[in-house]
Order: C-alpha cells, then sequence, then structure tokens
C-alpha cells in the first residue's frame, strides 16, 4: 500500500479530547474539556425547540443565514466601536476551530511562516501543519505571561506573515493590554503582516482587566482576521456555531474555503442563536460575575489544597504546578490523577512549545456543586497521587 500523508505525522490527536475520554472512562469529575454543565440561557433553549418545529432545516447560505450575519454585525459592533457589513464582511463557520483553519488557509501558503505564542491552544500548531506552514513560537513568560518585544520582532523579521492572537488566552488566561496590542499593531504594520485573533472568551474577562478588539485599533482592520464563537459567551459548545468578521477581500477568500471544507452551519441552529446575539447589557455583565464567582470559589479552593496555581485575567482555566510530584511526564500525572483521584485535567506540555512538564490545566466552567466535588478530591491529592521524586 502506498504511504499516507506525511502533513499529519508530527501531531497526534488532540491530548483535550483524549482527556475527557479518559476522565469518562474513571468516572472523574471532567475539568479538562472546557465545556460547562450548566444549560445555556432558557430563551436561547426555547428558541431552539421552537426553530426544530418550525425550521428552516434545508441549507442556510453558505456563508450564514441573513437574519444571523445581520444580528451578529449589531452585536459585535455594539461591543468593538466598528461598523460591519453583514454582506460583505462575515463568513459564519462550523465553529471557531473551522473559522481559524479557514483563516489560516486564506492568507497562508505552503512555506510560510506563522508565528504563535507559547502556549498556545493545541489546534494552531495543526493548523500552521495542515496549511503547509512553519509555525515560530514566541513564548509568553509566567507568571504574567507578558512577552519580549524584542523576540516577537524577531519571527517577523524571520518572515513570519502572520501571528495567532488568542485573547483572552487559552491556557493561561492573560488578557493582552492596550500597550501590548499596540506594540503587536505596529509590528504588524511594519513588516506587513496579518494578524488572525481568536477572541472566543471576549466576554469572560475579570476585574480590572479588559478585552480590547484588536482589528478595532488603528490602522488594524484592514490587516485582521477576527475569529470568535457563540460556544463559550452562551453555553452552547456543541451547536458548533463560529465566525469570521474581516475586510471584503479577505472573506471572499474564506468564503471559498469554508464552502469546500463545510458548506455551511446548522441553518436550525443559527436561527436560534438570533435570540442570543439580541441579548442586551444585563446578559454579558451577569455573564462575568458569574465567572468570576467560580473563579473565586476554584482558586480559593486550589489554594486550601495547597497547589500552587496561575490566577487567570480572563477564560476559565488554572493552570496548576505539579512539580513537588516529580513526574517526568505530564500526561501520565493526568492520566494517574482521572484514575486515582478522580479529576480530569489537561497536561501542559500539549500547550508549551518549551519544554514544560510541570504544569496541568484545569477549567472551571462548572456548577459550584462540582467544583466542590473536584475540590474535596484534590483535598486528598497527596494521598491519591505518587510521588516519583
Amino acid at each position: 500500500m502506498r504511504p499516507l500523508s506525511d502533513r499529519t505525522g508530527t501531531f497526534t490527536d488532540s491530548v483535550i479530547r483524549r482527556m475527557t475520554r479518559i476522565s469518562n472512562a474513571f468516572n472523574a469529575v471532567n475539568l479538562s474539556q472546557g465545556f460547562p454543565d450548566f444549560d445555556p440561557p432558557a430563551e436561547l433553549t426555547r428558541a431552539l425547540a421552537e426553530a426544530a418545529l418550525k425550521g428552516p432545516h434545508q441549507y442556510a447560505i453558505t456563508w450564514g443565514a441573513r437574519n444571523f450575519r445581520e444580528a451578529l454585525a449589531r452585536k459585535h459592533g455594539r461591543f468593538s466601536g466598528m461598523e460591519i457589513d453583514p454582506e460583505r464582511e462575515i463568513v459564519v463557520t462550523c465553529g471557531s476551530t473551522e473559522a481559524m483553519m479557514c483563516a489560516m488557509m486564506s492568507v497562508v501558503n505552503p512555506g510560510d511562516k506563522v508565528a504563535v505564542f507559547s502556549p498556545f491552544y493545541e489546534n494552531y500548531g495543526a493548523d500552521a501543519i495542515l496549511s503547509g506552514a512553519e509555525p515560530i513560537y514566541v513564548p509568553l513568560r509566567p507568571p504574567v505571561f507578558d512577552f519580549d518585544p524584542e523576540e516577537l520582532e524577531k519571527t517577523f523579521r524571520q518572515g513570519a506573515k502572520c501571528l495567532i492572537l488568542c485573547n483572552p488566552s487559552n491556557p493561561c488566561g492573560k488578557v493582552f493590554t492596550k500597550k501590548e496590542l499596540m506594540l503587536i499593531a505596529e509590528l504588524a504594520e511594519k513588516y506587513d503582516a496579518w494578524v488572525i485573533t481568536d477572541e472566543v472568551y471576549e466576554h469572560i474577562v475579570y476585574d480590572p482587566f479588559e478585552h480590547i478588539t484588536f482589528a478595532a485599533l488603528p490602522g488594524m482592520r484592514k490587516r485582521t482576521i477576527s475569529c470568535g464563537s457563540l460556544s463559550k459567551t452562551y453555553s452552547i459548545t456543541g451547536w458548533r456555531l463560529g465566525y469570521i468578521i474581516a475586510p471584503p477581500e479577505i472573506t471572499d477568500t474564506a468564503r471559498k474555503v469554508h464552502d469546500f471544507l463545510t458548506v455551511g452551519a446548522a441553518a436550525p441552529l443559527q436561527e436560534a442563536a438570533v435570540t442570543a446575539l439580541n441579548f442586551g447589557d444585563d446578559y454579558y455583565r451577569e455573564l462575568k460575575e458569574k465567572y468570576t464567582v467560580l473563579r473565586d470559589f476554584f482558586l480559593a479552593g486550589l489554594d486550601r489544597a495547597g497547589l500552587s496555581h496561575t490566577t487567570p485575567q480572563g477564560a476559565y482555566y488554572v493552570l496548576v504546578d505539579i512539580s513537588e510530584f516529580g513526574f517526568k511526564s505530564d500526561l501520565e500525572f493526568c492520566e494517574l490523577l482521572a484514575e486515582k483521584t478522580g479529576v480530569g485535567a489537561v497536561p501542559g506540555s500539549s500547550f508549551f512549545r518549551e519544554d514544560v512538564n510541570h504544569l496541568i490545566r484545569f477549567h472551571f466552567a462548572k456548577k459550584e456543586s462540582t467544583l466542590a466535588a473536584a475540590l474535596e478530591r484534590l483535598m486528598k491529592i497527596r494521598e491519591t497521587m505518587p510521588c516519583r521524586k
């Protein structure tokens, strides 16, 4: 038999999704894959029930149903201060995962270089490789996860055609400051580079930090491909509704890539989701308050358990230091943690280009009762987990 494609040989299946399967196998509290265990807003599920009865049930326009795009343009414009043309500047995708892939394939040619901050969401490296590009990694330095401007500029001097910017960041919860974003903007302008943003956690940001839409910065709209999703904001990760917002010359290309990848996102889900996109400001304020309570509750529990951790500025992930246990493999640690302690986590090495084996990632997008159950088990972690020192 002739050999299979070489392009997938350098990466594995998703470690995040694998850890969900392992958590399920041991009936562990799953704090690995980032999805809530609480319901979406009731208004949204009622709208879905109505769409299930009344439709639409056939293909929507390939790049998104018109009423969905119009509602998205209004909502995004409200928070970014930008005026979005729903007819020419939006592509509705099957989740932000597809949005990122469409963006990458619209911008990158085989052999191009792509700058990626590390730690990074695991799909970014795979997206670059599947596009035939070479990722160049720029370290974010703990504990605050800032970056060295010289190291970032070095990637552009090496020929990076675009930068992937996740803000707020998965997995470290960093929210980039305006000063940092302006520096990135200056470098993008100086080196004529594209910026692909992943802003799925834009509404989950903790005081005093603030999310700033990168495309809204002076001169950046023309060179920014903004990728987003409804998954996290409305607790509908299974609906797989994402989008690209970009200038028409970019969306024209992205629509063609999207068309041949997936044809289109689910029509009845788009119809129902218009309800969420029309929510008022109260919804987003309450969302922020809810996640602030969950974050503080979970971090206080980690403190009681004596586990050293980061404090996220945004998103809903925490990195925990497991150095005291002496494991050489954080993957092995996470597998045993699910089996012995009954809590699911993701090994930090799946997010870092650097040689990092002492961090694991938890998420806290769960009911307080779920987090309490996980914390109760983590209180006994030194009894249930072996020490390899």
